[in-house]
């Protein structure tokens, strides 16, 4: 029987006795193929997640204690350095000497450029006016300034009786009909303020105020008038003067981030979680479950206090 089976495959793809023999190695390789998993086969031990859940853990804190060491860092770096005051005349004073006063580099150079072109400073009130030149430090070295307050009276022009119309005496000037109308910058709502109404702040141009709008739309609002110091770019005098023409409204809430349903990447994306808080909090609801409140996070390891409350705002359960 063996044998007529084997003779009509040899007819049936006209083999050869080698090519026949061959085709039955093959086939019983094949086979031992397709058994040998089931002959071999062991079932796989059941998973203990509390060795990669210690390996996670121990990461989590050297990450949180190489994020604290650069915290460390950056604010020792860009520290101010006190402010050693003492009497001056802003005549004879270098960069270097108005940067140990407390100005930064472009706002000390326009005070020499302007000391250039106007032929130096004549009064306090001239030095107060210039552009930039926070109003909190000129108070600062108001005592120390070794200038009159204002500048001395001189005759300018005279009218025909030849009387002579004196710069620190306005009444014997002309006097125009219409005085001109003084112009007061209105309270404004940071949420729904556009790029237009950020811009009427001194000091805030078009790129200030365009990154003041996206980091409010990254973030999802604002809840606090003191997130403005954040944006990147603002000088303190103009984070001052945002302080005090902006408000938030009572009423607004922030767009808010659902832990139990955001993405990875949805979380990673936002301003105040990024990438290593957003790896935390995903593996925390894959091992635990879904958060029953926000107050859940405290138990991640890396996140401190200070920044739970920065994000809190910002996340809900629901």
């Amino acid at each position: 029987m063996l044998n007529r089976l084997l003779r009509a495959i040899q007819d049936f793809f006209s083999f050869s006795q080698r090519e026949l023999n061959q085709f039955f190695i093959l086939i019983l390789l094949m086979v031992a193929i397709g058994v040998a998993p089931f002959l071999f086969f062991q079932e796989d031990a059941p998973y203990d997640p509390t060795t990669d859940r210690q390996t996670l853990d121990s990461l989590v804190v050297q990450l949180e204690g190489q994020a604290k060491e650069a915290e460390e860092q950056r604010a020792l770096t860009y520290r101010r350095k006190p402010l050693k005051l003492y009497r001056f005349n802003p005549n004879d004073l270098t960069l270097e000497q108005w940067q140990e006063l407390g100005l930064n580099k472009y706002v000390a150079q326009r005070l020499l450029n302007y000391k250039a072109k106007a032929g130096g400073f004549k009064s306090k009130a001239q030095l107060q006016r210039i552009y930039g030149l926070p109003d909190s430090l000129f108070q600062l070295w108001h005592p120390y300034i070794d200038l009159p307050e204002e500048n001395p009276g001189y005759a300018r022009s005279s009218d025909r009786t030849g009387r002579t119309f004196n710069d620190r005496f306005p009444e014997n000037r002309p006097k125009t009909e219409y005085p001109r109308k003084r112009w007061e910058l209105q309270p404004f709502d940071l949420n729904t303020a556009d790029t237009t109404e950020l811009k009427q702040i001194r000091g805030i141009g078009s790129k200030l105020s365009a990154r003041i709008v996206n980091f409010r739309n990254k973030v999802g609002g604002f809840h606090s008038v003191e997130q403005v110091a954040e944006v990147y770019g603002l000088a303190p005098e103009v984070v001052d003067s945002v302080r005090k023409y902006g408000f938030v409204a009572r009423a607004y809430q922030p767009r808010k981030l659902n832990l139990n349903a955001a993405t990875f990447d949805e979380l990673r994306q936002h301003p105040y979680i990024g990438y290593n808080l957003a790896r935390a909090i995903v593996n925390y609801r894959t091992q635990h479950g879904p958060y029953p409140a926000v107050e859940e996070l405290r138990k991640l390891k890396v996140l401190d206090e200070t920044r739970f409350q920065k994000i809190a705002p910002y996340l809900t359960v629901q």
